[in-house]
Order: structure tokens, then sequence, then C-alpha cells
């Protein structure tokens, strides 16, 4: 058996949206926004697969974790099962 040759990945360098967009900002009380930085299981999602630089992460979860707290946020999703 020949082996395949293997093809080159290419992967696009990650930005950090708050970065590029100055009017995005990062709001404990902006649940919907936050929505997207969690999974549905209810996990922030990390920086290496959102792109996010450390600075923005940083602040991310601490949003996410206050939006938690006061109960804009579920600590976990949808337990049935």
């Amino acid at each position: 058996m020949a082996a395949r040759p293997q093809r080159k990945l290419f992967s696009r360098k990650k930005v950090c949206r708050f970065c590029m967009d100055k009017d995005l900002t990062i709001d404990y009380k902006d649940h919907k926004t936050l929505r997207n930085f969690v999974t549905e299981r209810g996990k922030i999602i990390p920086r290496r697969i959102l792109g996010t630089c450390a600075t923005h992460q940083r602040q991310l979860c601490s949003a996410v974790k206050r939006a938690r707290q006061i109960a804009l946020l579920p600590y976990s999703g949808n337990t049935q099962g």
C-alpha cells in the first residue's frame, strides 16, 4: 500500500474581534452577546478557539461569571438526560 501524500491545511490567523471593532464592548449585562462565547453546555469557549487576545479573554470570562452570578446566564446547559 502506498502512502497518500499529506495535504497542507491552511489555517487563517484568528483575530480578536474586540480589538478590531472598538465599538464592541464586553458587558456582563449584555447576555445576548455573551451567549456567543459560551457553549450549549454552559462552558466558556477557550481563547485558542475564539481567537480573542488575552486581555479581552480575561474580561470576557469575568463578564460571563458575573452574568451567571446574577442569573442572566445559566451555569450549565440543558440538564436533561
